[in-house]
């Protein structure tokens, strides 16, 4: 298990490398995370969640968090309807309608749940519209990306066992032939 552990801890850093590399992100932009750590594990999806697998994924991602001044939302499982795990400051920020409800790994997955457990003010809401995203294990979190989504490619295209799937949003075109677009 250890090996997969380090493995998932070089995968994340290469990972964080290309979004900060990258000028897909801006400050304050909502940032989606779904992820399986059963997917990352090598297991199917709601199999074997890993809080252990968690904490790595947590970890790198407040690293992306500081260096780019982005919100993390961290999606849950089906079980919670896909419902998102955001700091307090963040839903006060984008005004998202709290749920009353406290993941856990069996209900809401290993990854919301560990989040939440690290948050400073964690509050748990139904939905957002995230400027961007990462989604591990193909957990799918286009229901919380804004339209209009674009994917991104990035050499690092595993974490662990499992395949990832970046995206950004851009606005939408509007106006035809006769618009100038910025």
């Amino acid at each position: 298990m250890s090996d997969l552990f380090e493995n998932v801890e070089k995968n994340m850093d290469a990972l964080v490398s290309e979004w900060t590399n990258d000028s897909y992100l801006n400050k304050n932009d909502l940032f989606v995370i779904g992820c399986s750590t059963s997917e990352v594990a090598g297991e199917p999806i709601g199999t074997a969640g890993s809080e252990r697998v968690a904490e790595i994924l947590f970890h790198a991602l407040k690293k992306l968090q500081q260096q780019t001044d982005i919100h993390l939302a961290f999606q849950c499982c089906e079980h919670l309807n896909r419902a998102l795990v955001i700091e307090r400051d963040t839903w006060q920020q984008y005004s998202c309608e709290e749920v009353s409800v406290i993941p856990q790994p069996d209900a809401g997955g290993s990854m919301a749940s560990f989040a939440y457990k690290q948050m400073d003010k964690p509050v748990v809401v139904e939905a957002i519209r995230a400027h961007a995203g990462i989604d591990i294990g193909e957990t799918m979190i286009g229901m919380h990306l804004k339209p209009v989504v674009v994917p991104l490619r990035f050499n690092q295209q595993n974490i662990g066992n499992a395949r990832i799937t970046g995206a950004r949003t851009r606005p939408k075109l509007i106006g035809g032939k006769r618009a100038t677009y910025a």
